[in-house]
């Protein structure tokens, strides 16, 4: 079936086919390393790698690069996204200055790349300006401009942007950032590879890893197989290991939208304010005298709201009252972000493995750290100098932010409570077509959803990756997990990492008005019982 049952969240990017020729995995392979994920970060390393001389593969559980990466606003900003003073709280001014070193290389890097390999991709060095919110306090500038300047990025503080009503907000502005359309970038990305004798598998699940005792990597997809001597976990969430990064990080939804305006109606420039959550704002190029107006915010927990109307329409008032000459909306579409507690990646290889490596955890700047991560992986994969390892070294610990990581695991806690809770429903006859809703059932709790034809879905609303209780998304049509940033279609099949099984089908009973009973066929699984299925 199509997972997604009506298309009303879909990005300016998506209508881009990166990797027109893409297959499934087929029998058995091997390679020099095998990359799980066809993301930004997935995709340019396997590009790294292939410049280095490696024989690539790459698979994705769905289209090559149709996951979290398609639904990018893709600033290239290389200061950290929750402020340079918040990450020098935490880490120091050595650490940070190496962090911001590091992003500034990856915007570098892309502009080498689309220019050697003559990429359309509309890459553009543009400035950016973080912006003091309305009725917030000028301190937040003031802060800023001293940890900027304390890792060595070139910036000016001023008064005014060029927005409306901003003419008194004071503000800092960065040079050098940069932005283009990511999904055109990639698709040359996945050419050259290709050239270099690389191939890409689409709708190919990986279910398993095995680490021989000759060094090499054993990933299997069904009864398919890729031996490689490497493979690199690139999935936005890993799918290699249960606890050891998911308790250092949490998934938080974002919402973006597009809207026309006139060319030339504001100047071509990033915008971020001081809010908490910030608002963010860029142009793409159209076509003839329209480009494009992308704006995003509104962020939240994942799972923790259902209400993604009322945040559009809030995003849409605050970018009509700072940019007037926006005109009609084009699209709007939702992502996920990986928040850690030090808001820098993992990347490296993984705790606990000798040939397996990881990318996730990408706080925000998820174009920015998928080449970090491309440059990083790859180095330590052909043995080289990998530069700014230390600053992303997945096992690293970071005492600073144990109130951030006690803070964020308090989801875990609060969410499995919720099998003690009623359900939202007390009977699957109250469910509308178009609706999903939890069902309690006895001891059980059923993801309920009913297609707008009133074929119902049944499904455990026991995440499979450690058995948190799923929300339903209303907007995105899916099934999302809080605690770690699983998303699973109606039918249960995964949408997104961690979680690799598909949820239960289950019985469901319900009464008709006049008493009668009907029960889907299938047994429900408890939420433990999910939960020692896989361990």
């Amino acid at each position: 079936m199509d997972h997604f049952v009506d298309r009303r969240s879909k990005s300016l990017w998506m209508d881009v086919a990166v990797a027109p020729n893409a297959t499934p995995l087929q029998g058995s392979k091997e390679c020099d390393v095998v990359i799980i994920g066809a993301g930004i970060a997935g995709i340019s390393t396997a590009y790294e790698l292939a410049l280095g001389g490696s024989r690539v593969i790459v698979v994705d559980r769905g289209k090559i690069a149709g996951g979290i990466t398609a639904r990018t606003t893709a600033h290239l900003a290389p200061l950290c996204d929750d402020l340079t003073s918040a990450m020098i709280s935490f880490r120091g001014e050595e650490m940070s200055r190496l962090f911001y070193e590091s992003q500034a290389a990856a915007v570098d890097r892309i502009e080498e790349i689309q220019k050697r390999e003559s990429i359309d991709c509309d890459f553009r060095r543009l400035d950016g300006y973080l912006f003091q919110a309305f009725n917030t306090d000028s301190k937040i500038i003031e802060d800023e401009l001293e940890a900027v300047r304390k890792v060595g990025a070139p910036v000016d503080r001023l008064v005014g942007v060029p927005l409306a009503h901003c003419g008194q907000q004071h503000a800092l502005r960065y040079t050098r950032q940069g932005t283009f359309h990511p999904l055109r970038y990639l698709k040359g990305l996945v050419a050259a590879i290709e050239a270099k004798s690389g191939s890409f598998h689409s709708d190919t699940v990986v279910e398993g890893f095995e680490e021989r005792d000759d060094g090499k990597v054993i990933i299997t997809a069904g009864s398919r197989t890729i031996t490689a001597r490497a493979a690199v976990v690139a999935t936005n969430a890993p799918i290699v290991d249960r606890f050891a990064l998911h308790t250092k990080m949490a998934p938080y939804r974002t919402y973006a939208m597009a809207l026309s305006i006139p060319k030339g109606a504001i100047p071509d420039a990033l915008y971020w304010d001081t809010l908490d959550p910030y608002h963010y704002v860029r142009l793409q190029p159209g076509d003839g005298r329209t480009d494009f107006l992308i704006v995003g915010g509104g962020d939240h927990k994942s799972g923790e709201a259902d209400d993604a109307e009322v945040r559009f329409q809030a995003l849409e008032a605050w970018t009509r009252n700072l940019v007037p000459a926006a005109q009609d909306v084009t699209h709007r579409w939702s992502g996920q972000v990986l928040d850690t507690i030090d808001y820098a990646g993992f990347i490296g290889r993984n705790p606990g493995s000798n040939s397996v490596y990881v990318h996730t955890g990408d706080s925000g700047q998820g174009m920015t750290h998928g080449l970090v991560g491309a440059i990083i992986n790859s180095a330590l994969i052909l043995g080289r100098e990998a530069k700014w390892a230390e600053v992303y070294e997945p096992s690293r610990k970071t005492p600073a932010a144990i109130g951030n990581f006690l803070r964020e695991n308090v989801t875990a806690v609060k969410n499995f409570a919720e099998y003690l809770a009623p359900g939202e429903l007390a009977d699957i006859s109250e469910l509308k077509a178009g609706h999903g809703a939890i069902i309690r059932q006895g001891t059980s709790k059923i993801a309920a959803y009913r297609d707008p034809s009133g074929t119902l879905y049944a499904r455990s609303a026991a995440c499979t990756h450690l058995g948190c209780h799923l929300h339903w998304n209303s907007f995105e049509t899916c099934w999302d997990c809080p605690c770690h940033g699983s998303h699973f279609a109606v039918d249960g099949t995964p949408l997104n990492a961690p979680a690799v099984g598909p949820l239960a089908e289950v019985s469901i009973k319900a009464e008709r008005r006049d008493g009668e009973e009907l029960e889907n066929e299938p047994r429900d699984l408890t939420p433990f019982e999910n939960l020692n299925r896989l361990t």
